[in-house]
């Protein structure tokens, strides 16, 4: 079987990577960490400069999903600060597919500049992972809308211009079916915004919405109709944009620090047998969860989306990530327990700064226990959970 990409998307990483290696500096990966804001607007304006932003929005230009695969992976493997790049242009190719003239001339081509972010407005305090029990209402009033409530997770509020919000706008059907989706601006007033700090070191945000005039041109999709473009929206979230390869940085970390740190047994760490086997370990499920985000990307590339794909895809990836910080962060002792800056860190504080992200990772995009009931139900054919 070849797994070549082809010359097109090839030629394509090399002009990622020569980007890469220009504009991705020290300072801005260091202001990331710092500030936990993964998002540089100086750095994706460059990337539109440049020409490959455009080709980022699924199903936009001529660009195919292989080659938007290529640029998030490239990204990802990189340390960039992609994560607010990744919904921004996940909330493009949403408004691409199905948003109205008016999106498109008010939100997208804005979006293609670099300048400007979208954040999601999916969660709730309340309800978790079980985004069609939402409670945020959105009230028709004359040829407006009236918005309330609040929103959990919504990382990137406090720099985003807009937020794709999921509302409720009729209580008296099944809860998938009551549901409407709006693009919101966020500078509209009774939007207030609470930072959350993470144990990954990133800022997110908690949002509330109080009586929020919106009029009715900002609606994506139709009234009662939003669990359609949340179905969009999850099928670019999973697999293609990132997400699925966060243990080829680690894994880099983890060399350039064992061939610098002497072994107990004498010669530098890395010829340690046990380190050696689980590099490997770590080296081969990298390529394995490159290997099912190319599938979820071909699906995207030939038409489809790939939402139980990318549930594989994320499924493997996250916890083959978490499974292997645990084996370097015991490797490495109580110095991998130290963070950056901090005198004696092991890997200069990735391995701690891992042994954080990790485990949020595996909530990203859906928690692991709703994408392993997306594939039990949809591949398996197991009833359902619920």
């Amino acid at each position: 079987m070849d797994f070549s990409l082809g010359e097109r998307a090839e030629s394509f990483r090399t002009e990622v990577r020569a980007f890469l290696g220009e504009h991705l500096t020290p300072t801005v990966i260091q202001q990331m960490h710092t500030t936990g804001t993964f998002n540089n607007k100086d750095f994706n304006s460059a990337l539109a400069e440049a020409g490959l932003l455009a080709g980022a929005v699924p199903g936009y230009g001529n660009r195919d999903p292989i080659e938007l695969y290529v640029l998030f992976n490239e990204l990802e493997k990189a340390g960039a600060p992609y994560e607010g790049l990744a919904v921004t242009m996940l909330v493009a190719g949403v408004v691409h597919a199905v948003g109205t003239e008016f999106h498109h001339n008010e939100v997208l081509k804005p979006l293609l500049t670099g300048r400007y972010t979208c954040c999601l407005g999916y969660s709730e305090p309340d309800h978790g992972s079980d985004v069609a029990a939402i409670t945020t209402r959105a009230i028709r009033d004359g040829k407006d809308w009236v918005i309330d409530g609040q929103k959990m997770w919504t990382t990137m509020a406090h720099e985003a211009d807009w937020v794709i919000l999921l509302t409720r706008t009729n209580p008296d059907v099944p809860k998938h079916k009551g549901l409407t989706m709006f693009l919101v601006p966020m500078d509209l007033p009774g939007i207030e915004i609470q930072p959350v700090a993470t144990m990954a070191t990133e800022r997110t945000n908690a949002t509330f919405y109080d009586g929020v005039r919106l009029g009715d041109q900002w609606r994506l999709g139709e009234v009662d109709g939003g669990w359609n473009v949340m179905g969009v929206a999850l099928a670019f979230e999973r697999g293609v944009m990132g997400g699925t390869n966060p243990a080829v940085p680690l894994l880099r970390h983890i060399r350039d620090w064992a061939a610098n740190t002497p072994s107990p047994e004498g010669g530098p760490l890395l010829d340690d047998p046990l380190l050696r086997e689980r590099m490997g370990r770590t080296a081969i499920a990298n390529q394995v969860s490159q290997l099912l985000t190319l599938r979820a990307a071909w699906i995207a590339a030939t038409g489809g989306l790939p939402g139980l794909e990318g549930s594989m895809a994320k499924l493997y990836a996250t916890e083959r990530y978490q499974q292997a910080v645990g084996w370097f962060q015991q490797m490495a002792g109580a110095e991998g327990l130290l963070s950056f800056g901090a005198s004696h860190a092991a890997a200069n504080g990735w391995i701690d700064y891992d042994g954080r992200h990790s485990p949020v990772m595996t909530i990203y995009g859906g928690t692991t226990e709703i994408n392993r009931n997306n594939v039990a139900e949809r591949h398996l054919g197991l009833p359902r959970a619920r």
